[in-house]
């Protein structure tokens, strides 16, 4: 028996279904324009940017201009690129102008599509933001899209760690804007303790499109950025109190991995005592005495920082400091500190200088932060899962956009093994099985330590030609990732190589130009050898299709 919501579905199609339905008309629109638009001169390409912001002024409106304004785009892209937006990636575009969440599979091209909003948006002048996961892809993106804006007349900025005041104004100026989530957070954060409005760096909060949007507004959204300063120094306590953990045992203590918390047995807190008693630092008969609360607030610290935290895994130490490896991202955060004296615990365990514990300045969510924005829109893979929240919390609808072509990658089922031994033991099977016969492969690992141990036991095995990606080798990220895609290439990645990264069958020839050429000047020579390097990249790429494509 069929159901009324069953039937209407049937009759009427999904509500995602009339969504796509209704762009029907202006992508159909956009295709007629298609000719007009090649026959003009590159100058006349350009110069109607002028013409769009002109008519804004005289009082049309964005969606008056969304269909020229798109066929402008995508003659720019085919020209500049060599890449023509697809009318699925059209449509994509309206999803993201509307103010909305444009859900599409991996490789149908979402880099290209936001290029169609934003150009679009910015013509208004008050600055777009491109929101990226990380400073890898802010700088990819900026670089490579960015042709086409400044092709049509419009400035690109970039936002990324370590910029100075004056760049970072600079940036946010221009037209379009990429940074990542964190830089515009902290930058939010760091105005609003300025004394005057001519010393911030950003303008106003006009329209972000937010690249892995599930990501940055869910999975992070409770995810405190914090500005502190300075408390007095209290790192011989740190280490006082560390020594004490070395000589506690598992009946000691509570671990509980999953809620992140740690509790002392009382057998721990009868032997912690002794040992403070000890060093004269127990004030009365009992630690939790309401004038021990600073030294229970240390021995907290201390016991997480060593049951909770791990290296490799959570932090990594470099140059004499514990720097934070991000959860979801699996790379560095440089600068950033944990709070409430968790940090200085790590400083101890790891004997490093300890720095001076801080107190919080400033704080604001990601959640809090991007609903400060007048229009926001998102691109990702997977949103369905999470419509309802994204309906709820930023009244953001989630539209699933077709593929352009029918999806031809095999979703194979979980492999699951009885010991860890057995697991490792099948992934190097793979992974010959996978190089014998010339098909690119990525293994995926959750931390830097998983994916080292894998490393050691290909060597073990007789390989030699592998690359690691991960938060200790991420200056070689752009190199790494260009070549993952060749027949027979073996890369093991923590989730840095997970979202937004575009591993491109064969290699990735202007990867190769840039860097086999980068001493060769323009002119015929150069002309011949990219072509060379291009056709051979183009062989390559066929070859790993032959093999049955990337495998991960």
């Amino acid at each position: 028996m069929v159901s009324l919501g069953g039937l209407a579905r049937k009759v009427f199609g999904s509500s995602n279904d009339r969504r796509v339905k209704a762009t029907r008309p202006r992508v159909e629109a956009i295709n007629a324009m298609e000719n007009e638009m090649r026959a003009l001169s590159d100058a006349e390409l350009a110069g109607r940017t002028e013409k769009f912001r002109q008519d804004l002024a005289n009082g049309a409106s964005l969606d008056d201009l969304l269909i020229p304004a798109f066929a402008t785009v995508r003659e720019a892209a085919r020209r500049v690129l060599g890449m023509r937006p697809f009318d699925v990636q059209l449509i994509g575009g309206m999803v993201l102008h509307n103010g909305g969440i444009a859900e599409m599979r991996t490789g149908e091209g979402k880099t290209l599509v936001a290029t169609l909003p934003v150009y679009l948006n910015a013509l208004a002048g008050k600055g777009v933001h491109v929101v990226t996961v990380n400073d890898y892809l802010a700088k990819r993106d900026a670089e490579w899209m960015g042709r086409v804006y400044k092709f049509l007349g419009l400035t690109v900025g970039i936002i990324v760690h370590g910029l100075s005041d004056e760049e970072r104004r600079e940036a946010y100026a221009s037209d379009v804007t990429y940074a990542t989530n964190n830089e515009l957070g902290f930058d939010y954060l760091r105005d609003n303790m300025k004394y005057e409005r001519s010393q911030m760096v950003q303008r106003g909060h006009a329209y972000a499109i937010v690249d892995e949007v599930d990501s940055i507004l869910v999975d992070e959204a409770r995810t405190p950025l914090i500005i502190s300063g300075p408390l007095e120094d209290r790192s011989e306590m740190y280490n006082t109190i560390d020594a004490f953990m070395l000589k506690l045992g598992p009946a000691d203590y509570e671990v509980d991995e999953k809620q992140k918390t740690t509790i002392f047995t009382e057998d721990g807190t009868e032997n912690l005592e002794n040992m403070l008693r000890d060093a004269g630092l127990l004030k009365g008969e009992s630690l939790y005495d309401v004038e021990n609360v600073a030294i229970v607030h240390h021995v907290n610290n201390a016991l997480k920082a060593h049951l909770l935290f791990q290296k490799d895994r959570d932090y990594i130490v470099r140059n004499g400091e514990i720097v934070i490896i991000d959860e979801f991202t699996g790379r560095m955060m440089p600068g950033r500190r944990y709070s409430e004296g968790l940090h200085q615990a790590l400083e101890a365990k790891e004997h490093v200088q300890i720095q001076p514990e801080n107190q919080t300045l400033a704080s604001v969510t990601f959640q809090n932060y991007f609903r400060l924005y007048k229009k926001l829109a998102g691109m990702t893979g997977t949103a369905l899962t999470e419509a309802e929240e994204f309906a709820n919390i930023y009244n953001l609808e989630v539209t699933e956009i077709p593929t352009n072509l029918p999806v031809v990658r095999k979703d194979e089922d979980d492999e699951v093994y009885r010991t860890v031994d057995e697991k490792y033991k099948a992934i190097v099977k793979e992974i010959k099985e996978a190089r014998d016969k010339g098909q690119p492969i990525l293994v995926g690992t959750t931390s830097i330590e998983k994916s080292e141990h894998l490393a050691e036991r290909l060597r073990k095995d007789g390989f030699k030609n592998f690359e690691v990606l991960n938060a200790r080798h991420h200056e070689r990220e752009a190199s790494i990732v260009a070549q993952a895609g060749k027949p027979g290439a073996i890369t093991i990645a923590t989730n840095m190589a997970g979202r937004g990264t575009d591993i491109q069958l064969g290699g990735n020839a202007d990867m190769r130009i840039a860097e086999e050429l980068a001493e060769v000047p323009a002119g015929p020579e150069r002309e011949a050898r990219e072509k060379q390097i291009r056709d051979d990249v183009a062989q390559l790429k066929e070859k790993a299709l032959a093999a049955g494509g990337l495998y991960v």
